[in-house]
């Protein structure tokens, strides 16, 4: 076991929701292993990606607001897992 296999996300990046995005809607949960969380939030981005080319292309905007809830997990998890790698 490496020393960066036992560093894990530490619990404290929401996803905020609102009018001027200051109220938490869901947090990052403490204790998963940092590259599982990395691995997830490169998932993710693949997703939005996707979601957005689609969006645009075919004018849904529902796609483009699913690609933007999910692009603010993977930021959310991935500003947890710099929390966690810094411990």
């Amino acid at each position: 076991m490496t020393r960066d296999d036992t560093k894990t996300t530490v619990g404290k990046k929401f996803i905020h929701q609102g009018e001027d995005y200051t109220h938490p809607l869901f947090c990052i949960a403490p204790g998963i292993p940092c590259q599982s969380a990395r691995e997830q939030a490169s998932e993710l981005m693949g997703y939005v990606r996707d979601l957005t080319i689609d969006g645009l292309m075919d004018n849904k905007p529902q796609l483009l607001w699913a690609s933007h809830y999910l692009s603010a997990l993977a930021k959310a998890l991935m500003g947890d897992v710099e929390l966690g790698m810094m411990r």
